[in-house]
């Protein structure tokens, strides 16, 4: 599984590095202003919508359904069955888009109240968001193919696929000024994006050997069961983004730049999220849906604990740096042109907030599908809505003296009592229990992070000094230095530890 997860996890790692040039790029050119809080509510509208009918909900339902009918029908019934499920994607997408085009300025009210304020500022975001929206029909046909991908052990098109998505916005970047504004240039690059992703998992399935063509929806015995697991699935990513709704509306309402500041904190918590959560997600849902179509339930119990404790090793690091060195390293990627000293400081109060829900988000990505394997959508709805209630109690408590940034601590706090709840359900149900080497990595993983914070902590006056030695760039030795002297303290102390652990493991 590791190894399907660490490709997945190389090209999601590329993709946010393209990303990262995307943004390093855009904030110097937007900055954390009016026309930038502009394009981030018109580039979230469409992503809120492919969250909630897209990635998580379809493919929660769709892989295992897939696969499934794969191993009893063979490949013509799977793309009968892929082919049906795409003319009714393709319907619902269209009546969607006609929709929200009609009713977009009621849209962005509802999305972003406050930048009614701001007559400018929303009929931007109105102007913005018609442009974007119609990548939500594209990306969600590309959502169908990766899943088909996906369930046939092919996972590099899919990881790769959202390069394009940066790529594209990189160009448009480099085309603003043949557009109105930059913001302008970037939303035509969405859409643009859509359309060459599309275009590129098309191309991999055919070379793959297989085929999608539409077919007649009908509901067949196999329709009806994705349609069953489909509707809570989308319950539970609409109440995730329910808990994102939240933050663009608040934030709305808080001074300009708000959006900006969530925005870019968000763009360095999602790295690991991303290359770790996202590459375990994909690769662990169809690996236990197999385990336990087959009645492995040990093999499916084992693979559980071994994503899980995969994600407590990469993510505690991530924790520690974003907690102790949240502005220099935001400094270093965005502190340049319009992105001010104010932005680079609202942001990183944001990352730090973030920091204490990572390791719950990306363990998510392991309990969820441990559920969905098992064609279970609705306790995980269950669970989530428990979170999104402390989630939006904690945002409204904690605006008034955290501003934005207890937002994201709402956000970090839900994500725990969500994990908390789907971890002691699949033990009470014999579905998970913590083995012994989970245990042990665990204990072994708060040390060494403690080793790595200590470090970073300890360099902080000495490592300062090398700012003079690279005038243009000030924090970047500095920073450098410090993270790079804290992660060979972590991987020092694992390494110790782990063998001490393998000593002590018993001899079978």
């Amino acid at each position: 599984m590791w190894r399907n997860a660490a490709s997945v996890g190389g090209l999601t790692l590329v993709s946010r590095l393209f990303g990262f040039v995307r943004d390093v790029v855009m904030a110097a050119l937007l900055g954390a202003g009016p026309l930038a809080d502009a394009f981030m509510v018109a580039f979230r509208l469409p992503n809120h919508f492919r969250a909630i009918f897209g990635e998580g909900a379809f493919n929660a339902a769709f892989v295992p359904r897939y696969a499934a009918v794969l191993t009893t029908d063979g490949e013509q019934g799977a793309r009968k069955f892929g082919g049906a499920i795409l003319s009714i994607l393709s319907l619902v997408q269209i009546l969607i888009l006609v929709l929200a085009l009609a009713f977009m300025p009621w849209l962005v009210s509802l999305l972003a109240p406050g930048f009614q304020d701001d007559p400018q500022k929303f009929a931007t975001t109105v102007e913005l968001t018609r442009i974007t929206f119609g990548y939500l029909a594209l990306i969600s046909v590309v959502t169908l193919v990766s899943g088909m991908l996906n369930a046939h052990g092919r996972f590099a098109a899919a990881a790769a696929a959202p390069i394009l998505l940066n790529i594209c916005m990189i160009a448009a970047l480099f085309l603003a000024p043949w557009f109105p504004t930059a913001a302008h240039a970037l939303a035509w690059g969405v859409l643009a994006a859509g359309f060459v992703e599309l275009a590129f998992v098309l191309t991999a399935l055919w070379r793959s050997g297989m085929r999608l063509v539409f077919q007649m929806p009908r509901l067949t015995v196999d329709v009806r069961k994705f349609l069953r697991a489909f509707g809570p699935a989308v319950l539970g990513s609409a109440g995730v983004q329910l808990a994102m709704f939240a933050d663009t509306i608040i934030a709305s309402f808080l001074p300009s730049g708000s959006v900006s500041y969530l925005y870019y904190a968000d763009r360095l918590y999602q790295l690991p999220l991303a290359v770790i959560g996202i590459a375990v997600g994909v690769v662990l849902l169809p690996d236990l849906s197999k385990k336990v179509a087959a009645g492995d339930e040990p093999g499916a119990r084992h693979g559980l604990n071994r994503a899980l404790e995969g994600i407590i090793v990469l993510t505690l690091p991530c924790v520690a740096v974003f907690l102790v060195m949240a502005d220099p390293v935001l400094s270093v990627l965005f502190g340049r042109g319009a992105f001010d000293a104010a932005a680079v400081a609202g942001s990183a109060r944001a990352l730090e907030a973030y920091a204490w829900g990572l390791s719950a988000v990306v363990a998510l990505r392991a309990l969820t599908p441990a559920f969905h394997a098992r064609g279970d959508t609705t306790t995980p709805v269950i669970a989530l809505g428990i979170s999104i209630l402390v989630n939006i109690a904690l945002k409204i408590a904690l605006i008034g003296t955290m501003a934005h940034a207890g937002l994201a601590l709402g956000t970090a706090v839900g994500a725990w009592v969500n994990a908390v709840v789907l971890a002691v359900l699949l033990w009470r149900r014999g579905m998970f229990a913590p083995d012994e080497r989970l245990v042990r990595m665990i204990g072994l993983s708060v040390a060494a992070t403690f080793a790595l914070l200590a470090v970073l902590e300890g360099l902080e006056p000495s490592a300062g000094r090398l700012a003079e030695l690279l005038p243009a760039f000030p924090g970047l030795l500095p920073a450098a230095a410090r993270l790079a002297a804290g992660g060979a303290a972590y991987l020092l102390v694992m390494f110790i530890g782990f063998r001490l652990i393998r000593k002590r493991a018993p001899q079978g």
